[in-house]
């Protein structure tokens, strides 16, 4: 057999021998964009920093935060909804997402038809904090003084839609009392102006809030749910104080859009399992003040479906509008 032949013959078999290889072992790996459609530091960065890099591992696919910050949420959730339903864009948000519908009268994207949900990550607790300069040191305290000057205190929100902004709106009507809303773009913007005095109130995650109790700087005067939280044990609870029925729990979650493949929706509600039930993922959360949760695609469309009609009432009985 001559030189060539033989050259021939090797090139052969290593080509039969490539063939032989799975595609993804030749294939270079995609990057899976997580859209975040709120500003770093808020509470849906804060669970897809941490689910991020163990889901990616699992998946052995990188996964690259995309934080896409507007119009309430908005802004992000509209190029996840115009995304290919390939796999490579995803979402984490927050229950905020649920009360836009409400707000807006055109909507970029169909909050249920646009969308695959995947699973449910987490919940938070929102509680209610002053300035440390508010003379109120209760709850009720808090309401008399209200009472007494309608419209002098004035509280912050993430923005007009978010969940602490709809918290604030169901608290006043409970207790009927007049404080003005002050919405910003984002908690950052809104947190320091409250710990800094030029807004006096806020509803704000149970995590957000506790450092400045800490320092003096806030006051947390009841948490905004039946029971009190175990990551607060020592602040009374809104239900042990009358205000029963109010749970208003932040909920995270992950989607894509709309077409996903019921396969891959099935691939990555499993693995986000596992991620939620490592060791690791929940002393992450429990920093933040956050219980891991999942669920199954169909909970969570529900969910996300009876939320938004409940929004949509409130909304719409007690004349909120985006601001």
């Amino acid at each position: 057999m001559s030189t060539v032949q033989r050259t021939r013959l090797k090139l052969l078999a290593a080509a039969a021998a490539a063939g032989a290889l799975p595609l993804a072992a030749w294939a270079q790996p995609r990057n899976i964009s997580l859209i975040v459609p709120f500003t770093p530091g808020a509470g849906p960065d804060a669970v897809a920093r941490i689910i991020a890099p163990r889901l990616s591992a699992r998946l052995g696919t990188p996964i690259v935060i995309e934080n896409r910050a507007g119009v309430s949420g908005n802004l992000g959730a509209d190029l996840v909804a115009k995304a290919k339903p390939d796999g490579n864009t995803l979402m984490v948000t927050v229950n905020s997402f649920n009360v836009t519908p409400g707000l807006y009268k055109k909507m970029p994207y169909d909050p249920i038809a646009d969308f695959t949900p995947i699973s449910r990550l987490g919940t938070s607790f929102l509680a209610l904090v002053v300035n440390a300069g508010v003379p109120a040191q209760t709850l009720d305290q808090l309401i008399a003084l209200a009472k007494s000057k309608p419209g002098a205190l004035s509280y912050s929100s993430p923005g007009a839609g978010t969940t602490p902004n709809l918290a604030m709106e169901v608290f006043k009507k409970r207790y009927g009392v007049d404080i003005l809303h002050i919405p910003y773009r984002g908690s950052a913007g809104a947190t320091t102006d409250l710990v800094g005095g030029q807004t006096q109130v806020m509803m704000i995650p149970v995590h957000t809030g506790l450092p400045f109790v800490k320092q003096g700087k806030l006051r947390m005067l009841a948490v905004v749910r039946d029971t009190r939280s175990p990551f607060v044990p020592d602040v009374p609870s809104m239900g042990e104080m009358g205000a029963t029925g109010i749970d208003l729990d932040v909920v995270f979650w992950l989607s894509g859009p709309a077409g996903l493949p019921a396969a891959e929706v099935a691939r990555l509600n499993r693995e986000v399992a596992a991620v939620l039930a490592m060791p690791d993922t929940r002393e992450a959360f429990a920093v933040q003040a956050i219980t891991p949760e999942g669920s199954t695609p169909a909970q969570l469309s529900e969910y996300i479906r009876t939320d938004i009609a409940r929004w949509k009432k409130f909304i719409s009985e007690n004349n909120i509008t985006a601001e």
